[in-house]
């Protein structure tokens, strides 16, 4: 069935669109964008229309949103997450497409398992998935993995996330490799024996709290050698979840240098603080963690003059047997994929970024790091679209979360902006019901 999306706000940056506009999507593919496109012309039955009609009049339209940086967990860790429970998650934060880190069980550096991944997603028909495989064997920072076969069974980028690699001449290999097959590496910044022991942010907070501090160091020695690295081998290198202004400030310099450096944080670095953990919420615990108050503003400034070009979920799913725990020995991480969007649009509230920047951060530039074709509403593009109510006011209830997990810390939050279509592929997977 073909589609006809009537009387939206339609903001799609690619084109540097931003107007009341109709979509006509036929065959799975955006076929027509303009105003007061008509509905007729094709055939219908007599059990239903050739082309279904959505009213979205008050309504945003936006390329479907694309996250960078999603755990699903499968396969070895399926009850906290699997591919088709992430998926159901990301539909109903209004993603059409999940980039999924490597720290599976067994790890994905192999053909293997990106080949699993990737026949789990077909099965479950919901969003577009796509692997990342591990840089190193076993995310063990020893030896490369074999680029060219996982690249030619389907991973889209590489990364150890979960572990940094350690070693600068595997980090120099794995660049000149990956550029090679035109793929980029995502690097989690950490030196581990700096941040070794560590439960939060190093600061006042952490002393007051009693608890061993991770420091902001940490992260940013690591951003600027992976920063010097990509220079000096004229590679190209993603920052994962920059959490610091230390690291803001070490990549918008690069960037005036013209290395070739992206980067991307995640909501809970510009809506959250250290201040949070008083209470030892273990939903808090993350790693990198929660940041200073001064931190935070400068990872709103860096997303407001273009440093950091992405928003990603870090999704990252674990059941209440590794959270409710204490705080010491509780496993880090959040999930973020039915909030991830609500959260970030307290930013054009707040004057931080535009509605088209926004979305540029949250579906073009993150398509465009990954080297994906999406992100866009550009006649011939795959109708990929995100239905958004902006005014609509809900409460954060992490029990109808579609996600298996409810680690989310944003729980009983009043949040605006609410996901009431997502497309994939010219078929609507998700509706609001509410």
């Amino acid at each position: 069935m073909n589609l006809l999306i009537k009387g939206g706000r339609v903001v799609d940056p690619s084109q540097e669109l931003d107007a009341k506009m109709d979509i006509l999507v036929e065959n799975g593919k955006i076929s027509k964008i303009g105003k007061d496109l008509p509905a007729g012309g094709a055939k219908a039955s007599r059990k239903a229309p050739a082309i279904q009609v959505l009213d979205a009049h008050n309504l945003l339209v936006l390329p479907g949103l694309v996250d960078m940086h999603t755990h699903l967990r499968e396969p070895g860790y399926e009850y906290k997450e699997t591919i088709e429970t992430g998926s159901e998650a990301a539909l109903a934060g209004g993603f059409t497409s999940i980039a999924c880190m490597p720290n599976t069980d067994p790890i994905n550096d192999n053909r293997s398992v990106t080949e699993f991944i990737i026949r789990q997603a077909v099965k479950c028909g919901l969003v577009n998935v796509y692997p990342v495989a591990a840089v190193s064997k076993g995310s063990e920072g020893k030896g490369l993995t074999e680029f060219g076969d996982l690249v030619e069974a389907g991973a889209v980028a590489f990364s150890d996330d979960g572990k940094p690699v350690m070693t600068g001449g595997l980090m120099r290999r794995a660049l000149e490799y990956a550029g090679s097959f035109g793929v980029p590496i995502i690097s989690h910044c950490e030196d581990a024996t700096l941040s070794a022991g560590g439960l939060m942010n190093e600061g006042l907070t952490s002393t007051e709290l009693g608890l061993p501090g991770i420091p902001s160091i940490s992260e940013e020695v690591m951003v600027a050698r992976d920063i010097l690295i990509a220079g000096y081998t004229e590679a190209a290198v993603h920052i994962a979840h920059v959490s610091t202004a230390g690291s803001v400030d070490l990549i918008r310099e690069a960037k005036k240098r013209g290395v070739r450096v992206t980067a991307e944080t995640a909501p809970h670095y510009f809506c959250l603080s250290e201040e949070a953990l008083t209470e030892f919420d273990t939903r808090l615990k993350m790693n990198p963690p929660l940041r200073s108050v001064g931190d935070v503003a400068a990872i709103k400034k860096g997303l407001w003059d273009g440093t950091l070009d992405a928003i990603a979920t870090d999704h990252a799913p674990q059941s209440s047997i590794e959270k409710e725990v204490e705080f010491e020995y509780a496993a880090n991480g959040i999930i973020g994929l039915e909030t991830s969007l609500a959260l970030s649009l307290r930013l054009v509230a707040e004057d931080v970024l535009t509605l088209p920047q926004l979305v540029e951060k949250m579906s073009l530039n993150p398509a465009k790091i990954l080297r994906l074709n999406k992100g866009t509403l550009k006649p011939g593009a795959d109708a990929d679209i995100t239905i958004v109510d902006p005014e609509k006011a809900w409460t954060v209830d992490v029990k109808k979360f579609r996600s298996k997990s409810r680690n989310s810390p944003f729980g009983g939050w009043q949040l605006k902006g609410k996901v009431i279509h997502t497309i994939v592929g010219g078929t609507v997977k998700y509706s609001n019901k509410e």
